[in-house]
């Protein structure tokens, strides 16, 4: 078997997808160019003024702030309503708001807050402290902060030398390091904590507050945020949270001098489900209540004000108020209502709205001065017609100030005007895309499908003709000139294109080579373009193309499932068409002569029939069950998303608690239970080895622990206060321990993945036995490996058919007649390669549910015996159509394996996953730790786990499709498929046929696997097709581009996985061969 080759060509095949999804994203996730430049207090003088008319040395209309940041304080939370008498628990938690409103309506104010998405809170604090816009790609550094490095608030204030103290959330401590005066940060990450950062806050912010050693305080408060992220906002939990911030506001308001002003903020709204990151309106409002203890706001109904403030307005506002520079790269204008309409009212220094809207206007023009010469992403007729409106505002304002008459209120909103016209434009440009990048990442991808399939159909006619070492050598030859052209024409180099250009050289060379090797083959007949319109392979159009629409998109889960329910259906109607589906009665006349030339017996057909129809009910019987544990996007309006996805701990009827824990329990007992039955079935628990071992011992172990985990988390905290420390141990310590069995079973099973059990018998006479032993010679010039290729089928049929004559005569030695009982008996040869591989799944299955909510343990129960009908499926309809073929090669036709990739799919969405960033389950990050993690990559690796857990489930055990048909062989076809074709006949040898032609056996691998990565591949191309082609979508940010994200990634994921399948069955394949290296006859070299 031809291992290298097959694993280097999947590995080259799968590095080429990559790099068409990195080139083609790196044109389309644009990320916005940060321009590293500070305002300074003499940025914003008209020419020829005088530093001394500058406002950084007036007195600042207010000396302090205190700014309260209350995480994903949902602008619905604020919302008083006295008449309501069953309030739930967010609302009416917040009267403290409504109470200052009402009753001191010129110091307050309580708008609605709103946030550009992506509404994750790194992005949220970048937004209102630097007062630019962020980016759709910034999502990705959410939970990787590096330093700010463009011009914000926290070092306006600090060059200012304001002393700001800031306390809570550490996110802010690794954005601005080194530029607080002093800073108390606690650990953010853990959203199960909702105490430790918030009770951090309240030991400190009071003290703080009554001394002196402060003029900006930023305290960022987190339970509220974690409560929703645990519980949801419908909790009790969140009711005290919010009542906890009510009685925090109340205390700073009471210790406040009237030259502070407080700014009560949320970074972000939230979900139903307690989510956000999406751009869903719930998840963008949020609350902004400022206050002062003078007059701050003008009479109500004097001037309009804005009913709603976005996130980057505030950060023109402050700076303004405490008297700094607006920070260079804001776009956001100040908010008007805070500043007099006239210098002379208000604060003897306070400047008016026409002054600071001009101050405002003068600093974002020149950041759009200093942008558009070092980036071109802002068009030019853009451009200058917001210079000439700069340039009409700016002569207005001016005249005004020579003849000192007062600037009109039409001029104030000419200045509004201009300001959200730059704003939009920068919203605009910044959504541009390279058209270049795009058009290079949508060529790889393009042809690595074409690759792809191309391998899938000449598998052998490739691995014959060696084509990838040339294919690799001009890939990097080409990689080379992209970096010499570079140099030359541009001076550096980009490692996107260079990358770009050795896989499009490598795959331009892999096609010609395989050209010219399918004419020179004469096994090889000619591909025809017909063959991508098989019924399998318009599926599987049909379901790319409904990529290319939103609403098909947002009902995914749905679509995949009827195609996965249409595609079932289709099997055995096209075995009924053939007339193979079921027996032919010899005195039906109507039949054609010579359709089944040597058919089974009409009883086995009756019985294979009859098992493929039984996986078709079982099939349908899970996909209806499946729509049960979806989850639901914000767009399906009256959707309901699943009970099984609320954790145990959140269920607050004790009763309901109870049955949710022992249906979880039954179908974690139904997991274990049929991976044991299967393997025991088969033969493969005899042996006493590790991969038995992990089997028999850790799985069910694991098991148990899992369940105990799931017993500890859903005890709710007031319960078993005695117990408390031990239950946080046992927080801890179950779910490792689990891990760490999973993690060793993955280890044993890889150094020992063999389950066959031989036994030693002393051989008897044989007394007219009919099948001498075999006898093999080294000296006729064939290998001593040829020869153990030929001697495995024949010593496992040898050992068969013994047992057999031996069981025939009741069991005793031999007899007259009988075969004489072997010298070596094996049991589990014939499942030799698919035991491991369902070991492999059930160890990976019990990891991965481990990640996900209890009451996902039906659905994986689901997932498995939808994989099993699947398979059963596959198996029948082979062994019925393989009678009219008579071919004995192994390769596995289209429909499964586009049922096998379908049901990865469906399976994302019922385990209550959707392919958008509110239903990231992030809990998952938090299995076994609790106190939160220290670094990023653990976390994260966790979270992707979680995520994309359907997809490594069949991706790695995607060879099962292989190894099935052979598993299920039905007694006696092969020896009528063998008679057909004129070739001696030979009983059921299972697995064991696939070392029979070796070379076959590593085509139908490569095939399969090819097969598989151009299923998941084609639907990435669509993916990438749907976000460059509606780039311009309304609903490109929302559903296009994070559905390309999602997509992208499960192929990466699954890509990873099929490898660790492939190399599984070679390293099973390379145990087997050393097995039977022992039982060579002595006189074999």
């Amino acid at each position: 078997m031809k291992r290298l080759p097959v694993l280097a060509l999947l590995l080259w095949i799968c590095s080429v997808f990559y790099v068409g999804v990195f080139l083609f994203v790196g044109g389309f996730l644009l990320v916005r160019l940060e321009v590293n430049r500070t305002s300074s207090c003499a940025d914003v003088l008209p020419p020829g003024a005088d530093a001394k008319g500058d406002f950084c040395l007036k007195e600042p209309r207010f000396r302090r702030a205190v700014v309260l940041i209350i995480d994903a304080l949902k602008a619905e939370f604020t919302h008083y309503d006295p008449e309501n008498p069953y309030p739930r628990p967010f609302q009416n938690k917040l009267p403290v708001l409504n109470e200052m409103v009402s009753s001191r309506p010129s110091q307050s104010r309580l708008f609605t807050f709103r946030a550009d998405p992506p509404t994750t809170t790194m992005q949220r604090i970048k937004g209102f402290t630097t007062g630019s816009l962020p980016t759709f790609i910034d999502v990705g550094n959410n939970f990787a902060s590096s330093a700010v490095l463009e011009d914000n608030l926290v070092h306006q204030l600090g060059q200012a030398g304001k002393r700001v103290v800031f306390m809570g959330d550490d996110t802010w401590v690794s954005l601005f390091p080194r530029k607080f005066h002093r800073s108390l940060p606690f650990p953010s990450f853990n959203v199960k904590d909702l105490h430790t950062v918030d009770n951090g806050i309240l030991q400190n912010i009071f003290p703080t507050l009554d001394g002196d050693d402060w003029d900006v305080l930023i305290a960022h408060f987190l339970g509220v945020d974690h409560c929703g992220h645990r519980f949801g906002p419908d909790h009790p939990a969140m009711a005290e949270k919010l009542t906890q911030m009510d009685d925090v506001i109340r205390s700073v308001i009471k210790r406040l001098q009237n030259d502070t002003l407080l700014v009560v903020m949320g970074d972000h709204g939230m979900t139903d489900t307690g989510d956000h990151g999406g751009e869903s309106q719930k998840e963008t409002d949020a609350a902004l209540f400022l206050y002062s203890g003078s007059p701050l706001f003008p009479a109500p109904g004097l001037q309009v004000e804005p009913e709603v403030v976005p996130q980057t307005d505030l950060v023109p506002t402050l700076a303004l108020l405490l008297g700094v520079p607006i920070p260079y790269s804001n776009v956001g204008q100040v908010l008007v209502p805070l500043f007099p309409e006239n210098s002379s009212v208000g604060a003897p220094a306070a400047l008016s709205q026409t002054e600071a809207l001009w101050i405002n206007v003068k600093q974002v023009n020149r950041f759009l001065e200093t942008y558009s010469h070092m980036a071109k992403d802002i068009p030019a007729d853009s451009l200058s017609e917001l210079q000439y409106h700069f340039s009409r505002l700016s002569s207005e304002y001016l005249d005004r100030v020579k003849e000192g008459s007062p600037p009109s209120a039409e001029l104030r909103v000419s200045m509004q005007a201009y300001l959200t016209s730059v704003r939009e434009t920068c919203r605009a440009s910044w959504a541009r895309f390279n058209p270049l990048k795009m058009a290079g990442g949508l060529l790889v991808l393009g042809l690595a499908c074409v690759v792809c399939f191309l391998l899938s159909e000449l598998s052998l006619v490739v691995l014959q003709s060696g084509v990838l070492k040339v294919s690799v050598i001009s890939g990097v030859l080409g990689g080379g000139a992209a970096v010499a052209v570079q140099l030359l024409v541009m001076g550096f180099v980009e490692i996107s294109w260079c990358l770009g250009g050795a896989a499009l050289i490598s795959e331009l060379t892999f096609l010609w080579r395989v050209k010219r090797s399918v004419t020179r083959s004469s096994s090889c007949g000619p591909l025809s373009v017909w063959r991508l319109f098989t019924p399998p392979l318009l599926v599987l159009l049909l379901r790319c193309c409904s990529l290319l629409s939103d609403s098909y998109v947002i009902s995914e889960g749905r679509v995949v499932t009827f195609l996965l329910f249409t595609l079932g259906l289709y099997v055995p109607l096209r075995l009924n068409w053939d007339g193979l589906l079921m027996s032919s009665s010899p005195a039906d006349s109507q039949k054609a002569a010579g359709l089944l030339p040597a058919a089974l017996p009409p009883s086995v057909v009756r019985r294979e029939s009859t098992a493929l129809l039984v996986s078709v009910g079982v099939l349908v019987g899970c996909l209806y069950l499946s729509l049960s544990f979806h989850s639901c996007r914000e767009e399906q309006g009256s959707c309901q998303p699943s009970v099984f996805l609320t954790p145990l701990s959140r269920v607050q009827e004790s009763r309901m608690r109870n049955l949710y824990y022992v249906l979880s329990l039954a179908s974690l007992s139904g997991w274990a239970f049929l991976l044991h039955r299967w393997l025991r079935h088969f033969g493969n628990l005899n042996v006493p080895s590790v991969a038995v071992f992990t089997a028999r011992f850790l799985l069910p172990l694991a098991s148990i622990c899992m369940g105990l985990h799931w017993a500890v988390s859903a005890t709710p905290e007031d319960s078993f206060r005695n117990l408390a420390e031990l239950i946080s141990f046992a927080q801890i310590v179950l779910p490792r321990l689990v891990l760490g069995l999973l993690a060793l079973g993955l280890l044993l099973l890889w150094l020992d993945p063999l389950t066959v059990f031989l036994k030693s018998r002393t051989p008897l006479s044989p007394r007219g036995s009919s099948m001498p032993p075999p006898q093999y010679r080294a000296s006729t010039g064939i290998s001593p490996q040829a020869e153990l290729q030929h001697l495995i089928p024949q010593l496992y049929q040898r050992i068969r058919r013994s047992l057999e004559a031996e069981g025939g005569s009741g069991g005793g030695g031999g007899t007259e007649g009988s075969e004489p009982r072997p010298a070596v008996e094996a049991y589990g040869l014939g499942s030799v390669y698919s035991a491991p591989l369902l070991i492999l799944c059930g160890l990976l299955g019990l990891g991965l549910l481990l990640l996900h909510p209890e009451g996902m343990a039906l659905a994986f129960l689901l997932m498995l015996a939808q994989a099993a009908a699947l398979l059963h499926l596959h198996a029948s309809a082979s062994s019925i159509s393989s009678l009219q073929s008579h071919s004995n090669v192994f390769s596995v036709p289209w429909a499964p394996v586009v049922l096998w990739s379908l049901a990865a799919t469906q399976f994302f969405h019922a385990t209550g996953h959707l392919p958008t960033f509110p239903s990231i389950q992030w809990g998952a990050a938090f299995v076994g730790f609790p106190q939160g993690h220290s670094g990023t990559v653990l976390p994260a690796a966790l979270v992707t786990l979680n995520t994309f857990a359907s997809h490594i489930i069949f991706a790695a055990g995607c060879p099962l499709l292989l190894f099935w048909p052979l598993v299920c062989e039905v007694r006696g076809s092969r020896t009528l498929r063998s008679a057909a074709a004129g070739e001696d006949g030979d009983d059921v040898v299972m697995e064991m046929r696939l070392r029979e032609s070796p070379q076959q056996f590593s085509s139908a691998l490569l095939q399969l696997a090819a097969r598989y990565l151009f299923v998941s591949g084609a639907q990435v191309l669509a993916s990438v097709c749907a976000a460059a082609i509606l780039r311009r979508h309304l609903m490109v940010w929302k559903v296009f581009a994070p559905k390309l994200m999602f997509e992208a990634s499960g192929f990466l994921v699954a890509s990873v996985f099929v490898l660790v399948g492939v190399t599984l069955v070679l390293r099973v394949d390379v145990a087997v061969a050393r097995l039977f290296q022992k039982l060579l006859p002595g006189n074999t070299r």
